[in-house]
């Protein structure tokens, strides 16, 4: 044996065989279920850098969470359909768009909750005034409060929501937390903020924690990125904005005068039970106590005012990706016009054709963006699309330095939207954990269309002659790391 692997000629075939091998599995495995651009991606990494691209592929190759978590998802939510009578009440049916009840069907389908109608909604666009009525709403709770951000940071901007906390532990109000893992390791002041809540008495959960030692874990990056805030089951908040100081409290976001511009939606209504069943169901997935749903009868307010809305949860604890499909299908809808604002912009291939044919069927589209980025490989990368997205007559707004635009919200025609947590991006739609709302209501639109006006106001409309004379090493790096993206 010694004398045949000091033949290099021997050696070097054993080596090729096994490069084959991987490769061989890499074609198998790795193409099952993923979409064609990822799977091109992981084997060409695997087989360029085989044994690196192994590893890689085996700590993050896997874009779902595990089967236990996902059978929890579907239990709450199945839950709440079949004891909640009247919860397929609408208030304005007959004024849906064509082509609505196609994307409720859809959203229930794939795993969502039905639309429900007799909500009041109100759009919060004041980074501190979204703070100070999460806070109000607070004062008001007499059985319980249920707090779920992605991050979740005690600060001198959030003391005002703690502080309302601790007045509702005070009064005997059970109060509930939950933030994902590693962005409270990833962000300041995760220490303090875990005594507040402690010395308070609130009762925390990390969400997705990375404890191997005590058979906690998953691929790294699959993370609970949702916000979301439900008082009593009366009232509930989402929307983009995380509990932090609008410059997330890191040295290089304040010296570059950074701060992160938001909106949040505050709604009444029995859509408020469905914000609260994604709540309940990863607190059921965090600690395996299933809190009690509210599944009494619904009654509709028949005030003219009211709208329909469907809660839309997203991510790795379902089969499908429901808020691509669901983002796809209500641009091929549109009639006449498609509104996107979205902070980190890398459309999965579904999404770029279906707004550039969009553009090209004649429908004003356009698109808000910051001017900068706080993450250099998403930032390079949605850059890459910018020129075919112009070419196509795609309208783009940079909205001006030192601001980061960072609301989430999607709107079709004159009476159709989502806003929620949810980036218009690959790992929002696969890896991600994400709420997102479907609205059909004109006056929501229109207050919607108020503030994007502010958007453009505050930003440059991107030229493609500019953009095309771009230097030479800029478009290098927003290909390169246009690459990356679908490693997923």
């Amino acid at each position: 044996m010694r004398e045949w692997f000091s033949d290099a000629d021997h050696l070097t075939w054993v080596l090729l065989a096994l490069h084959v091998i991987l490769g061989a599995i890499a074609v198998a495995y790795i193409s099952a279920r993923r979409r064609p651009a990822t799977a091109i991606a992981w084997m060409l990494t695997i087989i360029f850098i085989p044994y690196v691209g192994v590893v890689a592929f085996l700590l993050v190759g896997f874009s779902r969470l595990p089967k236990s978590r996902r059978d929890k998802q579907q239990f709450v939510n199945e839950l709440i359909l079949e004891r909640t009578e009247g919860f397929d009440q609408l208030s304005h049916k007959d004024e849906w768009p064509q082509g609505l009840a196609g994307l409720v069907t859809l959203n229930s389908t794939l795993g969502a909750l039905p639309m429900v109608g007799g909500n009041d909604v109100e759009l919060l666009p004041d980074y501190h005034g979204s703070i100070a009525a999460m806070a109000a709403e607070i004062d008001r709770a007499e059985n319980y409060v249920h707090v779920e951000f992605y991050i979740l940071v005690h600060d001198d901007v959030t003391r005002p929501f703690f502080d309302a906390l601790a007045r509702a532990v005070a009064r005997g109000v059970n109060v509930r937390v939950l933030s994902d893992h590693l962005a409270s390791l990833m962000n300041p002041g995760r220490k303090e903020t875990l005594a507040r809540l402690s010395d308070m008495g609130a009762e925390y959960h990390a969400m997705l924690p990375l404890r191997p030692w005590k058979g906690r874990w998953q691929r790294v990056d699959l993370r609970n990125h949702r916000k979301l805030l439900v008082v009593d089951g009366q009232v509930g908040f989402t929307g983009s904005q995380n509990l932090v100081h609008e410059s997330y409290n890191k040295k290089k976001n304040i010296a570059r005068g950074l701060r992160w511009h938001e909106l949040m939606m505050r709604i009444h209504g029995p859509a408020v039970r469905e914000l609260d069943a994604v709540f309940v169901t990863d607190w059921f997935s965090e600690t395996d106590v299933l809190l009690e749903l509210d599944t009494s009868a619904v009654v509709l307010d028949p005030a003219s005012h009211r709208v329909d809305a469907q809660v839309v949860p997203s991510g790795p604890s379902f089969e499908n990706d429901n808020n691509l499909k669901l983002f796809v299908a209500m641009i091929h809808q549109a009639t006449e016009r498609v509104s996107i604002t979205s902070p980190y912009f890398v459309p999965e291939d579904s999404v770029l054709l279906a707004i550039i044919t969009a553009a090209g069927r004649g429908l004003s589209v356009e698109l808000f963006v910051s001017e900068i980025g706080d993450q250099a490989m998403v930032y390079h990368a949605q850059r890459s699309y910018y020129e075919a997205l112009l070419r196509a007559g795609v309208k783009i707004y940079l909205y001006k330095a030192p601001e980061v635009l960072h609301s989430k919200h999607f709107s079709i025609d004159s009476d159709v939207a989502v806003i929620g947590s949810s980036n218009m991006d690959v790992r929002s739609f696969s890896l991600n954990m994400e709420i997102s709302v479907l609205i059909h209501s004109e006056m929501f639109v229109q207050e919607l269309r108020v503030i994007e006006d502010g958007y453009r106001a505050n930003s440059r409309e991107l030229e493609l002659a500019d953009w095309v004379k771009r230097p030479v090493m800029e478009k290098f790096w927003d290909s390169a790391a246009r690459l990356t993206s679908n490693l997923q």
